[in-house]
């Protein structure tokens, strides 16, 4: 049974809601409806992605497509000015959920980014902003739960179909923001994207969308939920795609240009910009090269809360992950899933390939929540999302 909406009497004890939402430190807990509590009332739901994402992917584009979907999440928190609200990570966009005092702030950093994605990366970006009202209007609710991916980071999660429907509703031209000017610059601080594609060790990176046909809190689907996190017990055969030490690093990165495009300071020449991030890369390479400490910066250090603070599974209306699995766990995975779809349990995407993606958001790295979202190299939650839609 779900639980009761909050009341609070106060602008500010609504503020607090996010932290005082429960938080759970397993993740085979996470179709536990009992953990997850409703938004106040008078909150709205943000929303953007990627305009034919898919075709961006095709065109080898996705780590510029994962920088403009991270990009949403960094510009709106650094708008918000430490103000700890939730998000999730889509691969080709992002969602979140901010009290009414912040929405006119969230919404012109959501636009900005929009504009940004749109000129900048010539990505061209849908956003918008949904009530609560309205979402619980059409029979719905965004519920919120936290998950502690590590010591010193907690994910939102989410549920009550709310979140899916708001991002229908915005595909389908309503509640859409209006554009930000051509030369809208949202505050990126701590966006980046200097490691590599790590390549599968075990035998094939999946990715896997887990929908449920009916609504969250079905016993089948939570059945099947508690099913294929009972498979993924075992992380000789299926676990984070980061190895232990964090995704290859190489200098100049891959994505410099791109780097460029999100530091790119107004007025700014672009061969003085590429000097200088060619310079703070290298500097920071060698850091990480040789573990070298640099003032509060411990390289070891932050490799290993990379790795336990990666976002590479998660709840948003569905269970997403990106995993490294060896092939026979990802047929008996696929095989689990493909019963659970002909059955009408759940709407199932998947999708293999060799290499995983990692976007970052790290303000300050010598501090221990810097943020890493995971996704397939060539667009798994992409293309994932893609049999989901088709799957009705």
């Amino acid at each position: 049974m779900s639980s009761p909406s909050p009341s609070f009497d106060s602008a500010a004890a609504r503020d607090a809601f996010f932290d005082s939402v429960t938080v759970f430190d397993r993740f085979d807990q996470v179709a536990d409806t009992a953990l997850y509590t409703p938004l106040p009332d008078g909150w709205v739901i943000g929303n953007a992605d990627i305009v034919k994402s898919t075709q961006a992917k095709a065109d080898g584009r996705g780590k510029a497509v994962n920088m403009a979907g991270a990009a949403v999440i960094a510009g709106v928190t650094n708008a918000l000015a430490g103000e700890d609200v939730p998000y999730v990570f889509g691969g080709d966009g992002a969602s979140f959920a901010v009290p009414a005092r912040l929405a006119e702030a969230a919404g012109a950093a959501l636009a900005a980014v929009a504009s940004w994605s749109t000129h900048e990366l010539e990505l061209p970006m849908r956003c918008g902003m949904v009530p609560i009202a309205d979402i619980r209007a059409a029979g719905l609710d965004v519920r919120v739960a936290r998950y502690a991916a590590s010591a010193d980071v907690r994910y939102a999660m989410f549920a009550g179909g709310g979140l899916r429907w708001a991002d229908g509703q915005i595909k389908a031209g309503r509640f859409q923001l209006a554009p930000a000017a051509p030369d809208a610059r949202p505050d990126l601080t701590g966006l980046s994207c200097n490691w590599e594609q790590v390549p599968s060790s075990l035998g094939t990176i999946l990715t896997v969308i887990l929908v449920p046909r009916g609504r969250f809190d079905e016993p089948l689907f939570t059945a099947l939920v508690g099913q294929l996190n009972a498979l993924l017990a075992d992380t000789t055969q299926a676990r984070c795609p980061l190895p232990a030490d964090g995704p290859p690093l190489r200098w100049p990165p891959t994505g410099l240009d791109l780097l460029a495009r999100v530091r790119r300071r107004p007025g700014e020449g672009a061969t003085w910009l590429k000097l200088r991030l060619a310079l703070e890369t290298l500097f920071n390479a060698v850091l990480l090269w040789t573990g070298w400490k640099a003032g509060n910066f411990d390289p070891a250090r932050y490799r290993r809360e990379l790795v336990a603070n990666a976002d590479f599974r998660g709840y948003d209306d569905g269970l997403r992950m990106t995993l490294d699995c060896t092939l026979a766990q990802a047929a008996r995975i696929e095989a689990l899933l493909a019963d659970a779809r002909a059955r009408g349990v759940a709407r199932v995407g998947t999708h293999r390939e060799d290499a995983a993606l990692m976007t970052c958001i790290a303000p300050l790295p010598s501090r221990s929540d810097h943020v890493h979202f995971i996704d397939g190299a060539s667009g798994g939650y992409t293309h994932a999302a893609m049999q989901i839609k088709a799957d009705i």
